[in-house]
């Protein structure tokens, strides 16, 4: 195998939790009357820790640090309960872990979602596979596109970041990427297009799940 390791990005990679990311920050606004936006917006909100979600979600003019603690606080207590009405893996998640899981190929997850709510989400709804390790946004580490999170699950697994393959869905994992040695996927099917994955690195691109086999099973 070329690669021992694979390195998944969470929410837009392995998940499809976009309907129920803007339900609940929608939620937020409404209840304290301002405009929801579209759940198509979402795609370029999320991907940066929770605390950048609610920044780019509110108000211009009512982005500050109060306001803006207040609403990651709301969007926490709303999203714990409605986080699993809509989300699952996209088609063809389940037969990629399969296959990866049959070959012997090491996997793990990295996300800039929270540390107990990426846990959470991968429990329920990817329980069949094991991930080793399994690492959100924690304190004390920075997010994403900082190698550093990265860079210990390559510790970790005690392999050289060369031989783990990263696979996400955002200009923010093509540069976490690069910053940590590791070679770069972008997934067609996530949460960003083409043209960003391109821009920031990708050294390949997958329009399906099963595109991703051959590069890891390959000499």
């Amino acid at each position: 195998m070329r690669y021992h390791a694979v390195l998944f990005d969470l929410d837009g990679t392995l998940l499809d939790t976009l309907d129920d990311l803007a339900s609940a920050a929608n939620q937020v606004l409404v209840d304290r009357g301002w405009p929801p936006h579209p759940v198509d917006a979402y795609r370029h909100f999320v991907g940066d820790g929770l605390r950048s979600l609610v920044e780019r979600m509110l108000p211009a003019g009512r982005r500050d640090a109060e306001t803006v603690a207040a609403a990651v606080t709301a969007f926490q207590e709303t999203y714990v309960r409605t986080w699993h009405r809509q989300s699952a893996p996209y088609p063809g998640i389940d037969d990629l872990l399969d296959r990866l899981s049959a070959g012997g190929v090491r996997m793990s997850v990295l996300s800039n979602k929270p540390d107990a709510f990426t846990r959470l989400c991968v429990e329920r709804l990817l329980p069949r596979w094991h991930f080793e390790p399994l690492l959100g946004q924690r304190e004390g580490v920075p997010k994403k596109p900082d190698p550093a999170a990265a860079l210990e699950i390559a510790r970790l697994l005690q392999l050289d970041p060369s031989r783990i393959l990263y696979v996400g869905d955002s200009g923010v994992d093509m540069r976490t990427a690069h910053a940590a040695g590791m070679d770069a996927v972008g997934v067609l099917w996530g949460f960003r297009d083409r043209d960003e994955l391109v821009r920031t690195g990708a050294k390949h691109l997958a329009a399906r799940p099963e595109d991703l086999l051959p590069l890891v099973f390959s000499s």
